[in-house]
């Protein structure tokens, strides 16, 4: 396929991007000063700032020199570089970090504008640039300007094919219908790397009955599906979520030729047990699939077909699905990791991706967000709550997301919860401040950071007062700030190391009269979520022995995950004091981490009154001694079986009293599991980077490493608690991956050898 877009990776502005939000402020200021318009009295109508001096041709980033003057003036009007960004001096370090994203995209859009030769994909790039221009001088979020917005034709291509799939095949058995899912997977996930023909290209290949119709959607597609592929600063949505029957009849013909002719040249390449799905199977589907699609009589585009469906639903989804964005789209990876993605330069509205690729969807990479109808597939673990009670018990609570504001010095209250209170009400505040050289001081910052000095010093006797105020006012540190009442009552100073990823935390300390408030935990709370927002998730520290138990608390353990070799050389050692560190888990909202934990208790609470209003029934007495029974089964006395007991039968074998014999026998088969042929794929817990989106469909997961842990350190008082957990690695794996799959037959191979040793072992009868 011949796209129309530079060839310029993703990637790449990405690296961009990540070295232009590193720099200094002063560098910032400069390269937001030249889309800014001059704010100098006497209404100057220049609407830029322009370099007196411009080199001959536009330095890299990375090579900019860091001496920055506010007071230059403009090549255009004279007025200084001061004059154009006044009104950034208040903006915080997101906000402009946002503004620089949308700045690099629209020098990208420029570029495109130059190299397009397309008169109608220019167009297009032009708009969007004046657009992200428009938006950066008015510090506001790009909109597109359209008379309609997405989804631009119901049903869309998705709940097209859906249809499709359970009006032709919903009468097959589960392993072949599970085949035409993947199926229509891939043919979904082609439709979102496809690139469309530009009109001009489809006016030349023959004559069009809906020239106009298409440009439309062509156009569309560019705003919506394509350019923000490689413009993040523009909301992006997938192809077969916008689009329906329209688009997919002008792109189906053309697009399952080629298909069909790459599947032709990738044969040799594809690993046997997928050959015959591409080679066979793939082409019958797209020739139904295309008898239906062309056909205006078929039932795949009604509405009936889709509601009468909706129980049955398979869920298909995209590997690239448009799932919300759960942080701001300026919140870039850091530069080392954007590097390593880096390789190659074709930008993501480029790449083709091969049918070779296509083939491994459902293995090991899943969509980054749950699966629609996902609990209506999900195996439940035994043990598990149904979802229906738990919305039942959450309806009748009084507001699940209310905090209440009573019983705060409560026992079962928590520690952040009076501090989270305050900062609602506005009592006390949070703020990331630091020294710097290259900016103009700002006065309460420089207060701020005296009162910090002096809490520090006072709460901290034994570090020198020099050494203190040495790191508080170093550039390269940064503090996070507690205020109350207009001054500093406490804060976290710590130095941020990107590229080694991690940060070190120096000072910790609160008021001695403000203490007991919650106010260090919510302090550390702040301090981990902002951290998660810039991409380091560990923290260090050297902890003195007054310290420990106040880290502890905060989720800091001595057992250091970050290697010795990326922190040795950048943070200094401390005698007598002990090296702690704590790992960030990017998917917990850390300052509303205490109400989440309270409202499952409450919930956890509300199902149990539920059980005991059960249990407190009262049955009728047995009336069958009177009539001479001597002898009855347990089971079969009236509200036994609802208090939660079961009979001892088959399937129920004996548990070991004694703790020392039951740890070598779990031991033992632990041992002969970890060294089956087949347990490979569960040695260690699944790595993010191979299965994007695991720990949002899999919310509790398990791997024989962590069993190992947890065997180690007596946790498995019972046997039940081992095979509970053992049965959960194989009932994630058949969760998250199809049936056909190596991993969900490894996971049934090694759970038979699993019972089979439990057998031997006389923990489970034969």
């Amino acid at each position: 396929m011949e796209g129309s877009v530079p060839a310029v990776g993703s990637a790449r502005i990405a690296v961009k991007k990540a070295q232009l939000r590193s720099s200094p402020r002063p560098k910032k200021l400069e390269k937001l000063g030249v889309y800014s318009s001059c704010k100098a009295e006497g209404a100057c109508k220049c609407n830029g700032w322009k370099s007196p001096n411009p080199p001959p041709t536009p330095p890299r980033t990375d090579q900019q020199s860091n001496a920055v003057n506010l007071q230059d003036p403009c090549r255009s009007c004279s007025h200084t570089l001061g004059d154009h960004v006044t009104h950034l001096e208040n903006v915080s370090e997101d906000e402009m970090n946002r503004l620089l994203g949308i700045v690099l995209d629209v020098e990208y859009l420029y570029t495109c504008v130059h190299k397009e030769e397309d008169a109608d994909t220019k167009q297009v790039y032009f708009s969007l640039f004046k657009l992200l221009r428009k938006s950066i001088l008015q510090m506001g979020k790009p909109m597109l300007e359209a008379h309609d917005n997405p989804p631009f034709e119901r049903p869309s291509i998705e709940q097209g094919v859906n249809s499709f799939v359970q009006y032709k095949f919903s009468h097959l058995p589960s392993k072949e219908r599970q085949t035409i899912v993947e199926l229509a997977k891939m043919f979904l996930n082609q439709i979102n790397y496809w690139q469309l023909e530009t009109p001009s290209q489809r006016r030349q290949r023959g004559p069009n009955e809906d020239a106009a119709g298409y440009k439309a959607n062509y156009t569309r597609w560019l705003c919506y599906c394509n350019v923000p592929q490689f413009c993040d600063s523009l909301p992006r949505y997938e192809t077969t979520q916008i689009f329906g029957c329209t688009l997919l009849r002008s792109v189906f013909t053309v697009m399952r030729k080629q298909l069909l002719e790459q599947a032709r040249q990738e044969k040799d390449k594809l690993p046997p047990e997928k050959r015959t799905l591409i080679l066979t199977h793939f082409p019958k589907f797209l020739s139904m699939l295309e008898e239906e699609v062309y056909s205006h009589s078929s039932p795949i585009w009604s509405q009936e077909l889709l509601l009468g469906s909706t129980g049955l639903q398979i869920p298909i989804h995209t590997v690239i699905s448009a799932s919300p964005v759960a942080r701001p789209l300026y919140y870039s990876p850091s530069p080392i990791q954007v590097e390593i993605a880096s390789c190659g330069s074709v930008s993501p509205a480029r790449k083709m991706v091969s049918l070779l690729e296509m083939s491994t969807v459902g293995e090991k990479r899943k969509p980054s967000e749950p699966l629609p109808h996902e609990d209506a597939k999900r195996q439940r673990v035994v043990g598990d709550i149904p979802q229906e009670l738990i919305n039942e018990v959450m309806a009748t609570m009084a507001d699940p997301a209310a905090i209440p504001e009573t019983n705060l010095l409560s026992a079962h209250s928590a520690r952040d919860e009076a501090a989270r209170l305050e900062e609602r009400r506005g009592v006390i505040e949070f703020h990331v401040i630091g020294n710097s050289l290259n900016q103009k001081p700002n006065k309460s910052i420089l207060m701020w950071l005296v009162g910090l000095q002096n809490v520090f010093s006072h709460q901290l006797p034994r570090m020198p007062k020099e050494y203190i105020t040495r790191l508080v006012f170093d550039p390269k540190h940064k503090t996070l700030s507690l205020i109350k009442d207009g001054r500093v009552i406490g804060g976290i100073c710590f130095r941020m190391f990107p590229s080694q990823g991690f940060t070190e935390i120096v000072f910790c300390a609160v008021t001695s009269n403000e203490q007991v408030k919650g106010y260090g935990t919510h302090l550390m709370n702040h301090l981990k979520e902002y951290h998660i927002k810039h991409d380091i998730l560990n923290f260090l520290t050297y902890a003195d022995e007054y310290a420990i138990g106040y880290f502890k608390k905060q989720g800091f353990s001595k057992d250091i995950k970050v290697p010795k070799a990326k922190y040795v050389g950048y943070i200094k050692d401390y005698e007598g004091a002990t090296l702690m560190g704590c790992e960030l888990n990017p998917s917990i909202p850390y300052t509303e981490f205490s109400v989440i934990i309270k409202k499952q208790k409450e919930i956890i609470k509300k199902l149990m009154e539920r059980k005991q209003v059960q249990i407190r029934k009262v049955y009728p007495g047995l009336s069958c001694f009177k009539e001479g029974v001597r002898q009855i089964p347990i089971e079969s006395i009236p509200g036994i079986r609802e208090t939660g007991w079961k009979p001892m039968g088959k399937g129920q074998g004996k548990e070991l009293k004694d703790p020392d014999q039951l740890y070598s026998t779990l031991k033992t088969i632990l041992q002969h599991v970890k060294s089956h042929q087949n347990a490979w794929p569960f040695m260690e817990p699944v790595k993010k980077t191979e299965a994007p989106g695991y720990y949002q469909v899999i919310r509790f997961p398990m791997d024989l490493k962590t069993m190992s842990e947890r065997l180690k350190s007596r946790y498995y008082a019972t046997r039940k608690l081992f095979m509970a957990d053992m049965q959960r690695i194989f009932t994630n794996c058949r969760e998250y991956n199809p049936p056909e799959s190596e991993y969900y037959k490894c996971a049934n191979l090694l759970e038979k050898f699993f019972y089979t040793k439990l057998k031997d072992a006389g923990l489970l009868e034969k």
